[in-house]
C-alpha cells in the first residue's frame, strides 16, 4: 500500500520524467515527500509559477516529451495558465499537476478553491481532477498519451490533498506507446497527381510533433523535388535555412516577394500547419473557407482539416510519418527555376541598412551568424526586438528556435534556462526587450540554483516598442503607456552570479558577447538601442508618416 503522493511519483518515473519545474505548496506536499525517493528526477524550483509553466512549456517544445509542471492550488495554478495557454497555441505537449482543496471542502468556495475543469477547459487539451489513488496509474498513463498524440498539447490534472495522502494498492501503468496517424495509399497518389498538375507549387510548414527524423525527411524531400518552402510563423527551425528550397518565414511582417509567392503559386501545400492568424495575415491572405487555388491541407490532427480552409485534398498524418512517405518521390516538376527565383528573393531580403545611432543590431545578428555553434539554441518573449533574430538569424540543420506562438512576454528566459538545463553543453541564448526582460527576471535566480545559465541579451530601448509601433501608425505624435524607466540591468543579473555589462556601441558588441560565452555563471549584455530604430528596415518617423 502506498498514498496517492507516492503513486504519482512512481508513475512519473515509468513515464520516463527526469525534470519538474514548479513552485512548492501546501497542497501537494505528499507528493514532493515522495519524490525525494526518486533520485532519477530532478526539481527545479521557481521564483513564479508563471516562469514554471513557461519552462514546462520550452522543455516540451524542445524535446518533443511533455514538460511537467507542478503548481499549489488558486493563485498557483492561475499564475501558470500562461504557460498553458503557451503549449496549446504552440501544440507543444505538457502537463501541469495542481494541489486541489480536499474533495470534502469541494464546492465550498474554500481556501484558494478554483474550478480547474472551467478555468482551463478552453485552453488546454483536457483536464481532470483524480478523485481515487486507484486512478492515478490510468489517467497518468492518459495524460501523456493525449499530450503527446496527434497534436500535441498541455493536460491539467488536479490533485486533491486528501486523495493525495490516502493509501491504494495501485501500481504504474507501462510506458505509454504513441501511434502516429500515416498517410494512405491514395492520398500520396493524389498528392502526386495534384503536382503534376502545378507549376508553382509552394509549401507551409509548421505545427508540433516533428521529430529529428521527420525534419530530415522534409529537407530531402524538397530539396530533391526542388521545392519552395516557408515556414509558418516561429517554426523556421523546422527545415534548414541555408537549404536551396527555404524562401523564409510565413509569419508577422511577411516580405514582399514571400506575400507576392504566396499569391503566385498555383498550389498551396499546408504541411501541419493549424492556420494561425499570423501566418495568415489575420486570415486575408487567403479567402476563407476555400483559398482560391488548390489547397492540399496535411495535420496529426484530423480536427484541424477542414476547421478554417477546406482541402482540395486533406490528409489525416503525422509530419514524420508523411514525411518518410513523401522522402520515397520524384514528382518531376518544372519549377525549379520558380523556386531558386524565390530563394534569391529570400537572401535579398536579409539585407539591412546600417545604423548609426546606438546598437545596430543587423551587425549584431551578422556577428552572431557566424560565431554561435550549429546546435546553438535561441529563445525569445514578444516584442519587436525579436525581428533581428527571427526574420534575420539563418537556423542551420541543428539549431533551435524557442519561441511563443501565443505572443507571450516573458518567455525567452525560462525557456532558455530550461533548454540549459536539459542540453548544459549547448550555447543558449535569449534575446530579451527590456520590456520583456522585467517579466521574468526573477528567473535568474532559478538559474542560479539549478546552474542552468544561459547567455541573455537585453536589447533596451526605454519603450514597449511593439505597442508604441501601433501608437505612431494609427495615432501619431499620440503616444501613452509605453515607455519605461527601467533599473540597472547589470547590477541585477549581477546580484544573481552573472557576468554583466552594458554595451553602447556596435563596435563593442563581439568583445563582449566571447567575455559572456567564457562565463561559467551565465552572462548578461545589456545592449542600449534607439527606440527611433523599431524594426529593421522602418524607424518610429518612417510609421508615423
Amino acid at each position: 500500500m502506498q498514498t496517492g503522493g507516492q503513486i504519482l511519483a512512481d508513475c512519473l518515473t515509468t513515464q520516463g520524467v527526469k525534470t519538474i519545474f514548479g513552485v512548492p505548496g501546501e497542497s501537494y506536499l505528499a507528493v514532493l515527500d515522495a519524490l525525494l525517493d526518486h533520485k532519477d528526477i530532478r526539481l527545479i524550483g521557481n521564483r513564479n509559477e508563471g516562469g514554471a509553466a513557461f519552462m514546462a512549456c520550452a522543455h516540451g517544445q524542445l524535446t518533443g516529451q511533455p514538460g511537467i509542471c507542478m503548481v499549489t492550488r488558486g493563485p498557483g495554478a492561475t499564475n501558470a495558465s500562461i504557460g498553458v495557454h503557451s503549449a496549446m497555441q504552440g501544440s507543444i505537449p505538457m502537463i501541469l499537476f495542481i494541489g486541489q482543496v480536499g474533495t470534502d471542502m469541494r464546492g465550498r468556495e474554500a481556501f484558494q478553491e478554483v474550478d480547474y475543469k472551467a478555468f482551463f477547459g478552453p485552453i488546454a487539451k483536457w483536464v481532470i481532477e483524480i478523485d481515487s489513488p486507484e486512478r492515478i496509474p490510468e489517467i497518468i498513463a492518459r495524460a501523456f498519451s493525449v499530450a503527446q498524440s496527434g497534436r500535441p498539447g498541455p493536460v491539467v490534472i488536479a490533485l486533491p490533498e486528501n486523495m493525495l495522502r490516502r493509501k491504494a494498492a495501485a501500481k504504474p501503468a507501462p510506458k505509454v506507446k504513441l501511434a502516429e496517424a500515416a498517410p494512405t495509399p491514395d492520398s500520396i497518389y493524389d498528392l502526386q497527381k495534384a503536382f503534376a498538375r502545378a507549376e508553382r507549387p509552394l509549401l507551409l510548414i509548421g505545427g508540433g510533433g516533428w521529430s529529428a527524423d521527420g525534419r530530415a525527411s522534409l529537407q530531402a524531400f524538397t530539396e530533391r523535388n526542388h521545392l519552395p518552402v516557408a515556414s509558418a510563423f516561429r517554426f523556421q527551425d523546422l527545415l534548414d535555412n541555408h537549404s536551396p528550397s527555404y524562401i523564409g518565414d510565413a509569419g508577422l511582417g511577411k516580405t514582399p516577394a514571400l506575400k507576392a509567392a504566396l499569391d503566385e503559386a498555383d498550389l498551396i501545400f499546408a504541411l501541419n500547419i493549424r492556420f494561425g492568424e499570423n501566418t495568415t495575415d489575420g486570415y486575408e491572405i487567403f479567402n476563407v473557407p476555400q483559398i482560391g487555388k488548390p489547397l492540399i491541407h496535411s495535420h496529426a490532427s484530423d480536427l484541424e482539416l477542414g476547421k478554417i480552409y477546406q482541402a482540395d485534398l486533406p490528409i489525416h498524418a503525422g509530419p514524420n510519418a508523411l514525411c518518410k512517405a513523401l522522402v520515397q518521390l520524384d514528382l518531376n516538376g518544372s519549377w525549379q527555376s520558380w523556386t531558386e527565383a524565390q530563394h534569391a528573393a529570400y537572401m535579398a531580403s536579409m539585407a539591412l541598412p546600417a545604423r548609426k545611432n546606438g546598437i545596430d543590431m543587423g551587425a549584431v545578428i551578422a556577428y552572431l551568424q557566424g560565431r554561435l555553434p550549429e546546435d546553438a539554441i535561441l529563445t525569445n518573449g514578444a516584442g519587436n526586438f525579436a525581428i533581428w533574430h527571427n526574420k534575420f538569424f539563418q537556423y542551420g540543420a541543428e539549431a533551435r528556435l524557442l519561441a511563443p506562438q501565443s505572443g507571450a512576454m516573458g518567455y525567452g528566459l525560462p525557456a532558455a534556462i530550461a533548454a540549459k538545463a536539459e542540453y548544459p553543453e549547448r550555447m543558449v541564448v535569449c534575446f530579451a526587450g527590456d520590456g520583456d526582460f522585467q517579466m521574468n527576471m526573477q528567473e535568474l535566480g532559478t538559474a542560479m540554483q539549478a546552474e542552468a545559465q544561459p547567455i541573455v541579451i537585453v536589447v533596451n530601448n526605454g519603450t514597449y516598442g511593439t505597442i508604441k509601433m501601433h501608437q505612431e501608425r494609427e495615432y501619431p505624435h499620440r503616444t501613452s503607456f509605453t515607455d519605461i524607466k527601467n533599473p540597472d540591468f547589470v547590477a541585477i543579473a549581477k546580484a544573481y552570479g552573472f557576468q554583466a555589462e552594458t554595451v553602447r556601441e556596435t563596435l563593442d558588441f563581439p568583445a563582449a558577447f566571447s567575455r559572456a560565452a567564457a562565463s561559467t555563471t551565465g552572462a548578461l549584455i545589456e545592449l542600449i538601442t534607439d527606440p527611433e530604430n523599431i524594426t529593421p528596415k522602418a524607424t518610429l518617423s518612417d510609421i508615423r508618416g
